[in-house]
């Protein structure tokens, strides 16, 4: 299962409704956004753990941060706070503000969801997406036992669904599954 459809199941439903009520957006609308920006958060997230120091810092925001409660409590997406972390969870995938914006941009041309919804929402789905890779990472574990070794392959296979050890034909794969949408 990769990270789209993990996002996108009977399991995360609550957190999607909880997206549509805080957003006015039908069903059908917030799933077409999340189809949208997921592509951009994950090669970002892979840009970014290429790297041993992104990596660690990654698995140091998964054994630190509680993201899990995103996926297990719909109701904090509405918090301020998730809007804050989201917003620290961009600037470390994407660097500055811009290409938030550009992302939203691109995402409304193919959505027809206004880009200034995007903008607000892609905070709430970039913490949505640590939630669940936290979730799968850490699952029944301690934080603490969660290194590199034991977790550096579930990220990739969660961002790699065809498991070719390359994520950028799966980014471009959902991409052009929204686009079809």
């Amino acid at each position: 299962m990769n990270i789209l459809d993990l996002l996108l199941s009977n399991e995360n439903k609550p957190a999607l409704d909880e997206i549509s009520r805080n957003f006015g957006l039908s069903e059908n609308e917030t799933r077409s956004a999340v189809e949208g920006l997921i592509p951009a958060l994950s090669r970002g997230m892979q840009n970014n753990t290429t790297g041993e120091q992104g990596m660690d810092d990654l698995l140091d925001a998964l054994r630190s941060g509680k993201h899990a409660k995103y996926m297990e409590q719909p109701n904090a997406l509405s918090r301020p706070e998730t809007t804050n972390d989201g917003n620290g969870i961009l600037g470390h995938l994407f660097g500055n503000k811009q290409v938030s914006r550009d992302v939203a941009s691109q995402v409304s041309k193919q959505s027809g969801i206004s880009s200034a919804v995007l903008k607000k929402m892609l905070p709430i789905v970039a913490s949505l997406l640590m939630g669940a890779i936290s979730k799968k990472v850490i699952g029944g574990n301690s934080p603490a036992q969660v290194n590199r070794a034991n977790s550096g392959g579930l990220i990739s296979m969660l961002l790699d669904s065809d498991k070719d050890g390359s994520i950028w034909d799966d980014v471009i794969g959902i991409a052009a599954k929204g686009l079809l949408r």
